[in-house]
């Protein structure tokens, strides 16, 4: 299969909607709810429009803004173009729709169109729509240019200068595709009886002539052209080759052993999903909307009443359980609706402002105010790790798309240090393993490289893998070693296969062997299930269900037709396998003695299946005595916000984590006081280590406290970012202590400007209005004396802004702020001049700042 671009493509429907195209003719619909056979009565038009309305509709339905189409209709009893305008000539051809992005209101004027009473020459509107095309792309080379012909053939041809024509599509690289109605096909068989002889002639040009000139030109009939719309495709695009580089050894640090490669990389397999689809009801009408469709029906009884439907949209509410905790037992029972009224009743809603994002860290919610936590400091590009053999390599640890990385093509020593790579791993036959960052600052992914030695290139194919943290390791008894109570090993047992068992089972797994069940074209025997032609259910034949809904006005009179062939060729295994198993299976019945009710064998849709049942009891989780806050038996993934409230009921006190400090020391009490046994553990003296729950509030100590001992604490401050030397847990301990060292002055007023506006302009900064009102003032002294009055003045504008404008903001933080006064408004050239120090600040200009 071909690799096109994906979008990128202008398409030219030329329609004839000449006399002849108003003919009626009957379509087989498929079977009634009964069985019985029916059929519908359609014009020629209406039957190819729905050909054109199924290929416009695959545009809509992938959504590319450059996949472009525009409609040409001949026939007309006008004549609309603009070569007509300019030159005259082209008669009955008009430009209907102008070429732009489909959507429904293209297929709503498609339905518009109806059979004149003139006819109309196809050759005149392949050229107006081969110009209209041209002129509409320009000198845009690299797009794809399509033309399709729908036609009857019954109206004339004008044969003088067509070579012309068909030159110019093969100068423009166009290519065509002439649909007939009831053309003859060779494949299928099909001719038409009585064929006029005119139409005979017409569609022996086409095919034989014009066609046959044009280098990237098909022809054929109408009804196969729709029966292989509704057949399964899969379309092969172009992946977009994206730059990067790739790192072997430390470049930052030894860079006479490390070496960087510049390449390219671009995808290999691309996850496809199912489209999703809106939600739409019944809109309310307004009170004006129902008095003017009143006036309205009293003025035309026999008007209709409209109904609007509009777009569900989702909302999402936050709510806060105030109810007290009940018993377990209580909360098993099954709620009653009175119980649910009750529940909504303790719930209190609260805002998403007030909320603070989560992450679930095992079973405790670990806090986030500042939305993410810090980032490691990565850098854009693919980091070899290091290799790994092949054999030891777990197939299920690859997970994800599978992306190329190539040497690029610019680069003839980028090209042979890959190919050199590649060999070299092709003959030790390992694998290998690469850190993978798409850009500065985000996170890296870790992935498997793989050769790849293709005929002409050779490149590394790198799929992603797990973290160790990602990984559940689970364990299970053996199903071939038995042991009794006494640990001895048990070789008979009802559990344990017998070889004659074993024997049965080796020859009902042979007997599902589908490499040779299949057939080709020479009737050689091959693999049964190719996947290169299975398709997936839900993809192909829910969009054939809505393109069937786009073109079709009655779904009562034409329904759905069945699936296409191809998508069921797998829905049933070979009747050959099915009869060849049978008595395998029977020899499995008999030999494992199984019953009714016992354990089933059975054939599926495409692979029969032995299937032995694992019951594991469920495990009961032990209630923990510490108050912990216990998460949800779920996914690892982020709570605590966009979330929907959960219906069972738990204490507010239950919900917050505690968080509890005790003297470090061999006499230490421990959380149980109720246990009068002896631990080992309590001999040991406990490690100190920073408390890992971040809280807006000041509780760990700073960088100045120093412990019981007298040696400098450690820096437990997680609310610190790394590359500052103030946290925000104790900003003005921070501040005081880092400038006794004197040095730093500038970066500890740049930092402690940002912490101020960073905790200022967080959630529930409130109860910390004083302690920034602290900061503030001390701030704006050091600025003063320490001759940082430009900081100042560049930063209390700004932090003005953000408090009065931004989303949430802190208006009244600022309204405190202005209570205060001259104090704290803009250092003006006065102040500065008497502490040695300079400012663009006037005086008359620090007082209107806080008005």
């Amino acid at each position: 299969m071909a690799v096109e671009r994906a979008g990128y493509t202008v398409t030219m429907f030329v329609v004839d909607v000449s006399k002849s195209m108003g003919a009626t003719r009957t379509v087989e619909l498929p079977p009634g709810p009964n069985g019985e056979q029916r059929f519908a009565e359609m014009t020629h038009l209406q039957y190819a429009l729905q050909y054109v309305k199924f290929k416009i509709q695959d545009m809509i339905y992938n959504g590319r803004k450059t996949d472009q189409c525009g409609v040409i209709t001949f026939g007309t009893e006008e004549t609309d173009n603009q070569i007509n305008t300019q030159h005259g000539g082209y008669e009955s051809v008009t430009e209907y729709i102008p070429i732009g992005t489909p959507s429904a209101a293209t297929l709503r004027k498609l339905d518009e169109l109806e059979p004149s009473e003139v006819f109309g020459d196809p050759i005149d509107a392949m050229i107006v729509a081969v110009e209209a095309q041209n002129k509409h792309l320009g000198n845009k080379k690299t797009w794809t240019r399509k033309v399709f012909l729908v036609t009857d053939g019954e109206g004339p041809i004008e044969l003088e200068d067509w070579e012309a024509t068909a030159k110019k599509l093969n100068e423009l690289n166009i290519a065509l595709t002439v649909v007939g109605v009831d053309f003859d096909d060779e494949e299928s068989g099909y001719a038409q009886v009585n064929k006029p002889e005119f139409k005979r002639v017409n569609e022996n040009f086409l095919r034989t002539q014009f066609c046959e000139a044009v280098n990237d030109s098909v022809i054929g009939n109408l009804d196969e052209a729709l029966q292989n719309v509704s057949q399964p495709d899969v379309k092969t695009p172009r992946s977009t080759l994206m730059q990067n580089v790739l790192r072997i050894g430390d470049v930052d640090t030894r860079t006479d052993e490390a070496m960087e490669i510049l390449i390219k990389t671009c995808k290999c397999t691309s996850i496809n999903r199912p489209k999703s689809f809106k939600k739409f009801a019944i809109r309310p009408k307004t009170t004006r909307e129902e008095e003017l469709e009143q006036q309205s029906m009293d003025v035309d009884d026999e008007k209709e009443v409209t109904i609007t439907y509009a777009q569900l949209k989702a909302r999402t509410e936050y709510y806060v359980d105030k109810s007290d905790k009940k018993d377990e037992e209580e909360e098993e029972k099954v709620k009653t609706e009175e119980d649910e009224e009750t529940r909504l009743e303790d719930m209190e809603k609260v805002e998403k402002e007030e909320l603070i994002r989560g992450f679930k860290y095992g079973t405790s919610y670990v806090p986030c105010p500042e939305g993410q936590f810090p980032k490691l400091p990565t850098k854009k590009g693919i980091d070899l790790i290091g290799f790994i053999p092949e054999k030891k390599f777990r197939r299920e640890y690859s997970m994800g798309e599978v992306q190329y990385i190539w040497g690029n093509p610019d680069n003839p020593t980028a090209q042979c240090a890959i190919s050199s790579i590649v060999q070299a791993m092709y003959e030790k036959g390992v694998l290998a393993v690469g850190r993978w960052v798409t850009g500065d600052g985000r996170d890296p992914k870790m992935g498997v490289m793989s050769p790849a030695l293709f005929e002409k290139v050779h490149c590394l194919l790198w799929v992603p893998m797990p973290f160790a943290d990602d990984l559940r390791k689970y364990t299970f008894p053996s199903l071939n070693e038995l042991r009794n109570k006494k640990g001895e090993i048990v070789t008979e047992h009802p559990y344990l296969p017998t070889e004659t068992q074993l024997e049965a089972m080796d020859d009902f797994v042979d007997a599902m062997d589908l490499m040779e069940a299949g057939r080709d074209e020479n009737d050689n025997r091959v693999e049964w299930l190719d996947t290169r032609d299975s398709y997936n259910p839900s993809f192909h034949r829910l969009k054939q269900a809505m393109f069937h809904c786009a073109v079709v006005a009655d779904l009562d009179t034409n329904p759905l037709p069945p699936p296409h062939p191809d998508l069921l060729r797998y829905f049933e295994p070979p009747r050959k396998i099915v009869k060849k198993a049978r008595g395998t299976i029977d020899n499995c019945i008999k030999t494992f003695n199984i019953k009714h009710g016992n354990i089933k064998l059975s054939f599926g849709s495409f692979i029969p299946l032995f299937t032995f049942a694992l019951i594991v009891p469920k495990v009961v989780k032990a209630t923990r005595k510490d108050g912990h806050n216990h998460a949800n038996d779920d996914d690892d993934e982020m709570l605590l916000l966009d979330r929907q409230p959960s219906t069972s009921k738990q204490s507010h006190s239950a919900s917050q984590a505690k968080i509890v400090q005790k003297p470090a020391g061999n006499d230490s009490e421990t959380e149980d006081d109720d246990d009068d046994g002896e631990m080992l553990i309590d001999k040991a003296e406990p490690v100190k280590r920073p408390n890992p729950l971040p809280t807006p509030a000041r509780s760990l100590p700073s960088l100045s406290q120093t412990d019981q001992d007298g040696d400098e604490s450690m820096d437990v401050d997680p609310q610190r970012d790394p590359d500052r030397l103030i946290g925000r847990t104790d900003p003005l301990g921070d501040f005081r202590s880092n400038l006794e060292r004197g040095d730093v002055v500038t970066k500890v007023v740049e930092d402690m400007s940002a912490v101020i506006q960073e905790v200022v302009l967080a959630p529930f900064a409130s109860r910390r209005s004083k302690e920034m009102m602290d900061c503030l003032t001390e701030l704006r002294e050091v600025c003063l004396k320490e001759d940082e009055i430009d900081a100042w003045n560049t930063f209390l504008p700004e932090f003005k802004r953000k408090c009065i404008e931004s989303s949430p903001g802190n208006k009244e933080f600022w309204s405190r702020v202005q209570k205060v006064g001259r104090s704290l408004s803009l250092i003006s050239d006065k102040e500065a001049k008497k502490n040695g120090g300079t400012s663009t600040v006037s005086e008359s200009q620090a007082l209107e700042f806080l008005d």
